[in-house]
């Protein structure tokens, strides 16, 4: 990230390999390696970066207000006598941007584009919770816990929050019992509402783990999920759809995820209504409803990931808030939408962990404060360095 592009390192690299220079050679005469990825060739580029808190305001005003900043607010940036004053000036111009009501309208567009939903009033009270605790400076993590206040309402002219409970008689698990999202994501066994939290919340495509000790199960290729082969269902355990089928081993490489997640979803319709029995369909001739033998075999345990039991959506969400991975996320989802690069899963945008790890470590060791994350992403030496 960090200003240089990604294309641009990847054709270097591909040079790089395609020319057979050998990485551990290259010295130039200065005891480095330039012009050989993996020297310091790109961390001189990144040297010759200059802060220009002008840029830095162009962008963050557009970003945080939906606007370009005005005559007066450029000049407060430019006429500051050094850089700590212009600095300075840049700050306070964020907390400015940051305390108007079209700062809350923003945060609702980019949780629209986030959650993929959103325009209608059924749709907007997850990206609407998202946005309030982005404002507000709420827990991060209330995302998957919040009991009460998770459908709230947004006046969008006046930037002004109206926290309400969420309709239904389901679980309150923050957005992840949601009616909207139920509704928005139904499927077929419930596998795409699952699909929606890992791609939104762990920023990466199943399958999640493929680093399990390899087994034969007598497929062309071993078998490697985090899982056991056999804690999924198949036709040889009781279930109606062979998950277990050799023919395409790597679909049981996404299922052993999928299935001990997706029950905990199966019990809201079409609709996104919670019912007491599952209520979502099965691609099998006359579309029956799944039954939890199709997912697990009888005493297989829910679960967020192997060896994280999780009974209840309550646990479930619990689980997400705990896991670093999903706090990473979020904070890389913010630095993405700061520095405009796309969707992390949609057009592989992903974040290098050490661009973020101030960010992340501040962000987990602070309560998870989503203003304070937002505030940091946009002061960062990386965002106002050019």
């Amino acid at each position: 990230m960090k200003r240089i592009s990604i294309i641009l390192l990847t054709a270097a690299t591909s040079f790089v390999v395609g020319c057979g220079n050998d990485p551990g050679t290259g010295d130039d005469g200065d005891g480095t390696t330039d012009g050989v990825v993996g020297g310091d060739e790109w961390d001189k580029e990144l040297g010759k970066r200059e802060y220009d808190y002008n840029a830095a305001l162009r962008i963050a005003a557009l970003r945080l207000t939906g606007d370009i900043p005005t005559m007066v607010e450029i000049n407060q940036v430019l006429n500051a006598p050094d850089l700590e004053s212009k600095k300075a000036a840049y700050e306070g111009l964020l907390q400015n941007y940051m305390a108007r009501p079209t700062f809350a309208r923003q945060m609702l567009f980019f949780w629209r584009d986030t959650f993929k939903m959103g325009e209608t009033a059924e749709m907007d009270t997850a990206p609407t919770f998202a946005a309030m605790l982005s404002v507000q400076n709420g827990d991060y993590t209330q995302l998957f816990k919040a009991a009460t206040g998770a459908c709230p309402t947004l006046d969008i002219n006046t930037g002004v929050f109206t926290p309400a409970d969420c309709a239904g008689t389901g679980p309150k698990v923050g957005v992840l019992a949601n009616q909207g999202v139920m509704k928005q994501f139904y499927s077929n066994f419930a596998f795409r509402r699952v699909k929606w939290v890992q791609e939104t919340f762990d920023c990466t495509k199943f399958p999640i783990d493929q680093t399990g000790t390899p087994t034969d199960v007598g497929a062309a290729v071993p078998f490697t999920g985090s899982y056991p082969f056999a804690s999924i269902s198949g036709t040889d355990n009781g279930g109606r759809v062979d998950f277990h089928d050799t023919a395409g081993v790597i679909c049981a490489g996404c299922h052993v995820n999928l299935n001990h997640q997706a029950p905990l979803f199966a019990y809201f319709d079409i609709n996104g209504a919670y019912q007491t029995a599952i209520s979502v369909k099965t691609p099998l001739p006359g579309e029956p409803n799944a039954l939890l033998t199709d997912y697990l075999p009888a005493g297989e345990p829910y679960s967020w990931r192997a060896g994280v039991v999780t009974p209840t959506l309550e646990t479930y969400g619990a689980a997400m808030a705990a896991d670093p991975d999903v706090a990473q996320c979020g904070v890389a989802r913010m630095w993405n939408w700061a520095l405009g690069h796309g969707d992390i899963v949609d057009s592989l945008r992903e974040v290098p962990k050490e661009t973020i790890q101030a960010q992340v470590d501040a962000f987990t060791q602070n309560g998870f404060k989503m203003r304070d994350l937002i505030y940091a992403v946009f002061t960062s030496d990386d965002f106002a360095q050019f």
